[in-house]
C-alpha cells in the first residue's frame, strides 16, 4: 500500500491471502483422485481521484509487487471517472473483537491416510445399506485452511484465519430398470463437528433408495414443501433480489419496497456475519467495515437491502458491511450467514397437515427471473398423501412468482441447520403450479 501511495495513488487498499487445500475422492472402494495444494496471492486496488485500477500477483518479491502496483496505476489512469468510487469513510472502518471460532487446528492433525479412510468409510456404509446401491459417484473428504489480511490507506488493517473440512457421498441405486442417485454431506470449521462418515454414507444411500420407481403426476395446483437443502435456493434468490447492485440497476422485484410488506408474516430473513463457527462469519468485510447482523425481512416487511460502499453511495444509503471480493478487483455485494429464521413447527407436524402436495428434494436447471419474480424449475421429490410421503416423483416442473410465493409461505420448520453460509429450515408454500403429464 505504501508503494502505491509513493507512486502516485491517492488511496489504496491491499489484500494478501495464503492457504492450503486437500481432497481425496474414493469411488468403487478405490482411491480415484488425490489433491494437495497451496497458494498465496496479493492484490491491490488504487484510486487516482475517482479513477480506480486493480491488479494481483502471486510473486511476493519486491519486483513482483512493483509490477503489480505499476499495472494497477496504469489501469487507473486509463479508466473514466466514477463519482461513486472510493474507499469507505474512516469512521465506517473497524473489526469486531469477539472470537468467531473460524479456525481449529484439529484438521491439520489428521494425516492423509486417515482422511482417505474417512472417504472409504462413507462409501462402504452406503454400499452396506441395501443391495440396490449398485454404484457410487464417489465419496470425498476435503479440508482447507488459510489466512487473509487486508489494509487500506484510511488507517485500517486486520487479518484472520479460517479452516474447514467436509465429507460427501453420492450413491446410485437401481431397482430393475429404475436408477436414481442422491447425496449427503457434512461440513464444519472443525473436524470434531463433522457428522460421522458412516452416517453420511447411509443417508446418501437412503435418499437414493427413496427415489426409485419415481412417477409423474398430473398437472395441478398443490402445496409445495421444500426440504431445507432445496429451500436454500429460495434464500439465494432473496439475496440476489436484496443485493445493492441489483437494486441500483433496478433489476430486482424488491426495488422501491423498503418498509413495505413483501412476504408472509412468518418470514424473517437475516444476514449475520458475527455468528461463531459458521462459514459466512468474518470480523470485517472486504473493505474493512465491521461485520454485523442485518435484518433484511422482518415479519414479512422489507427492512434493509445489503450494501457495500459503492452500492450504498449509488442509493444514498450507508454500507451494511457486505463487501466481498477475491484478492483483487472492485468489491461486489456478498453475504455473511444468510438464513430464514426457523419457526416453531417440526417438519413432521407440517407434513402431517398436508392432504395432497409435493415434497421437493431436488431442483433442476435455473429458471428464476429476479426482475419480475417469475419462477419455473424442474423438480423431483416425493408426493404427499394424507400427511405422509407416499411415492417418489420426477420429471415435473414447479412454477409461480417469487412475490406470490413469499406472501404464500404458510409454515416454516424448526429444523434450521447451517451446512454452509446460506441456510433455511423446511418451507411450506400454500400453492404452486405442478406441471407433469
Amino acid at each position: 500500500m505504501k508503494f502505491a501511495l509513493d507512486r502516485g495513488a491517492d488511496d489504496a487498499e491491499c489484500t494478501i491471502s495464503e492457504g492450503s487445500e486437500f481432497s481425496a475422492t474414493v469411488r468403487m472402494r478405490e482411491l480415484e483422485t488425490l489433491k494437495e495444494a497451496g497458494s498465496r496471492a496479493a492484490g491491490v486496488r488504487v484510486l487516482i481521484g475517482k479513477r480506480a485500477g486493480s491488479s494481483y500477483t502471486s510473486d511476493l518479491t519486491r519486483d513482483g509487487l512493483d509490477r503489480m502496483i505499476s499495472s494497477a496505476l496504469d489501469l487507473a489512469r486509463l479508466t473514466s471517472e466514477d463519482p461513486f468510487a472510493g474507499l469507505p469513510d474512516p469512521e465506517e472502518l473497524g473489526s469486531i473483537t469477539p472470537d468467531l471460532q473460524l479456525y481449529c487446528d484439529d484438521i491439520a492433525r489428521i494425516d492423509p491416510n486417515q482422511r482417505i479412510r474417512q472417504a472409504k468409510e462413507a462409501e462402504e456404509a452406503a454400499f452396506s445399506t441395501d443391495p440396490r446401491i449398485i454404484n457410487s459417484e464417489g465419496a470425498t473428504f476435503g479440508a482447507g485452511q488459510g489466512s487473509r489480511c487486508f489494509a487500506n490507506s484510511r488507517g485500517f488493517s486486520g487479518w484472520y484465519r479460517g479452516s474447514s473440512c467436509s465429507i460427501s457421498m453420492v450413491a446410485v441405486a437401481r431397482d430393475g430398470d429404475s436408477m436414481e442417485r442422491d447425496y449427503w454431506y457434512s461440513a464444519a470449521r472443525s473436524y470434531s463437528k463433522l457428522e460421522s462418515a458412516a452416517g453420511i454414507g447411509r443417508k446418501a444411500a437412503e435418499r437414493a433408495l427413496r427415489r426409485l420407481r419415481a412417477r409423474k403426476v398430473t398437472t395441478q395446483k398443490a402445496p409445495i414443501l421444500f426440504e431445507p437443502q432445496v429451500a436454500r435456493s429460495l434464500l439465494g434468490d432473496i439475496f440476489d433480489a436484496a443485493a445493492g447492485d441489483s437494486i441500483y440497476r433496478k433489476a430486482s422485484f424488491l426495488v422501491g419496497k423498503l418498509g413495505e410488506r413483501v412476504a408472509s408474516k412468518t418470514v424473517t430473513v437475516i444476514d449475520d456475519a458475527t455468528l461463531p463457527g459458521l462459514f459466512g462469519s468474518q470480523p470485517f468485510d472486504d473493505e474493512g467495515v465491521p461485520s454485523r447482523r442485518t435484518v433484511v425481512i422482518e415479519n414479512g416487511v422489507l427492512k434493509s437491502y445489503l450494501l457495500n460502499t459503492y452500492t450504498a453511495r449509488k442509493l444514498g444509503l450507508k454500507t451494511t458491511g457486505n463487501a466481498s471480493r477475491g484478492v483483487t478487483g472492485n468489491a461486489h455485494v456478498g453475504h455473511g450467514n444468510f438464513f430464514l429464521q426457523p419457526g416453531a413447527d417440526s417438519p413432521d407436524n407440517i407434513l402431517a397437515g398436508i392432504r395432497n402436495g409435493f415434497y421437493v428434494t431436488e431442483l433442476i436447471g435455473s429458471g428464476v427471473n429476479i426482475v419480475t419474480g417469475d419462477y419455473s424449475q424442474g423438480a423431483a421429490g416425493l408426493w404427499i398423501e394424507n400427511g405422509e410421503l407416499a411415492y417418489p416423483v420426477s420429471e415435473v416442473t414447479i412454477a409461480g412468482n417469487l412475490k406470490e410465493m413469499l406472501c404464500n409461505v404458510q409454515a416454516i420448520g424448526s429444523d434450521l441447520e447451517f451446512r454452509g453460509p446460506v441456510a433455511s429450515p423446511t418451507i411450506l408454500i400454500g400453492e404452486m403450479m405442478v406441471s407433469g403429464q
